[in-house]
């Protein structure tokens, strides 16, 4: 999955640095396995935190003076499409602040209390499922994990992180394909669209 998010990332002409985070004892090995891929862009990797929050700050340590944008993507994301990267950094260079991509919601969602049972059903139309890569003005996206308040409830991405600084954050069109796998029925799925590319000469 890493490498294939490796690879979903820097297709896009856009990406000419990638930067992992990996556990401590994983780094070399991690290095050797991204070392062996033919990826059109300079891959480091680096020791992450003990949380996601605590990976993204220390890997905005690693990048060099002149990086202004910055992608934060989820290796459990691994087949996001092209376009969708340079859809989000064209964004950003548009003068958006922050930008995430992101799809419609099209379940309908009811929220519940502590007994399970339904409160209200919430209106959709507004809703928003939001994916990765999430991209960010270098400087905004410092500034807000700078002022990341340890003892608050940690953001679950960091476009939260800079909402909380009242910075806004733009979306732009998400993809199916670019679906969290988290689950092995997500496997599956991604399975078979790992075929379906490569019978297209795809991948």
């Amino acid at each position: 999955m890493l490498v294939h998010a490796v690879r979903a990332l820097a297709a896009s002409r856009t990406v000419d640095l990638v930067v992992v985070a990996a556990p401590e004892d994983a780094v070399d090995s991690v290095s050797a396995m991204l070392s062996e891929q033919d990826v059109p862009a300079d891959v480091v990797v680096v020791t992450g935190g003990a949380t996601r929050q605590d990976s993204v700050a220390r890997t905005l340590l690693m990048l060099p003076d002149d990086v202004d944008v910055v992608l934060v993507h989820d290796a459990a994301r691994p087949l996001v499409p092209e376009h969708v990267v340079t859809s989000v950094v064209s964004a950003v260079r548009g003068g958006h602040p922050a930008v995430v991509p992101g799809l419609p919601v099209v379940d309908t969602i009811k929220q519940v209390d502590d007994d399970s049972d339904v409160v209200r059903t919430v209106d959709r139309t507004p809703l928003r499922a939001i994916q990765t890569p999430q991209g960010f003005q270098r400087s905004v996206l410092q500034q807000a994990h700078a002022a990341a308040d340890l003892d608050e409830a940690a953001a679950t991405d960091d476009a939260g992180l800079v909402e909380r600084l009242g910075v806004p954050v733009h979306v732009v069109p998400g993809h199916e394909e670019a679906f969290k796998v988290t689950r092995p029925f997500d496997v599956v799925i991604a399975e078979a669209l790992l075929a379906r590319r490569r019978a297209t000469g795809a991948v």
